[in-house]
């Protein structure tokens, strides 16, 4: 692997999913814990189809506002629910101090039955984010594709609706994850040429799971190249040996990003924060003494945020 330098300052954000049990929740909790020294822009935590998991979104928001100095920013989707639903969520959101909403068409849940709009509902995500900009002065992430949705017509019918949803107010799209980093570079640049100035943050998933991540790609539209996919052959029963290979792989990913441009990355984290960690610090990111002893926000001499 070559030598890993990125470009300072750069910024990060992780991924996290709301908890279904007590024994998960104490693993997003000390996730959250050994992430949060980075001083992440953001937090994201995601909502199940058509509200499955709106209330344990809603309560692991309110406790990283309450017990952390993180910015939370909750998911919200179109799928199940009428306008007025999804506008309730939304006010419930800002009255606990959300200010950051990820705004996602989303999909019916199962995965399985072709999208269809909710009768009085927003149908797409553009409505969606015209709909919380009216609301409120929310900031708002939407997603991005840069091997093209699986449901879109075309990479051009595609980018239109990205174009779309940032025509509405969106202020950042977030890339599902990908493995071909030059699937993202040229991605970027048609969505340039389109007219699209947000940042496009590159959403990089480290593999803790080969087999689990293969069924992700085959329902997001994301390819696997064959030499990354020969760095797990084997690995299946041997996790340690797949953790360093995944750390070792996605370092080397965000590094060739760097040297195209890329100042900022979204980690996927399954609610596991060794590998994200361990990336992190690879990339230079360090957690700084705050001046009790104890620890406080990344430095910036390091690659933190400013």
């Amino acid at each position: 692997m070559s030598s890993l330098v990125l470009p300072a300052p750069f910024q990060v954000s992780f991924e996290f999913f709301p908890p279904k049990t007590a024994e998960m929740e104490e693993t997003l909790w000390k996730s959250i814990t050994r992430l949060a020294p980075l001083a992440p822009r953001f937090v994201s935590v995601t909502y199940g189809a058509g509200g499955s998991t709106r209330q344990r979104t809603h309560q692991t928001v309110r406790r990283i506002i309450a017990e952390t100095q993180l910015v939370p920013a909750a998911h919200l989707t179109c799928v199940a629910a009428t306008r007025a639903e999804i506008d309730a969520v939304a006010d419930d959101y800002w009255n606990v101090g959300v200010r950051h909403v990820v705004a996602l068409r989303g999909d019916i849940p199962g995965g399985d039955a072709p999208y269809v709009p909710t009768v009085g509902g927003y149908g797409f995500g553009a409505e969606l984010v015209a709909g919380l900009r009216k609301q409120h002065d929310f900031e708002i992430s939407v997603a991005a594709y840069p091997e093209t949705h699986p449901e879109a017509k075309s990479p051009q019918d595609d980018l239109d609706n990205l174009k779309r949803k940032i025509d509405a107010g969106a202020t950042r799209a977030i890339t599902q994850f990908f493995f071909d980093n030059w699937a993202f570079i040229r991605f970027v640049d048609r969505a340039r040429k389109a007219g699209i100035t947000v940042p496009i943050v590159p959403g990089i998933m480290p593999v803790t799971n080969f087999t689990q991540m293969v069924k992700f790609a085959k329902s997001t539209g994301a390819t696997i190249p064959a030499p990354f996919a020969r760095m797990f052959e084997g690995l299946d029963q041997d996790p340690e040996t797949r953790k360093l290979v995944a750390v070792t792989v996605a370092a080397e990913q965000c590094q060739q990003l760097a040297q195209a441009g890329v100042t900022e990355f979204h980690f996927y984290t399954l609610n596991r924060a060794d590998l994200a960690y361990a990336l992190c610090h690879i990339l230079g990111l360090r957690a700084a003494e705050s001046p009790g002893g104890g620890v406080g926000a990344a430095s910036p001499g390091q690659g933190s945020a400013s």
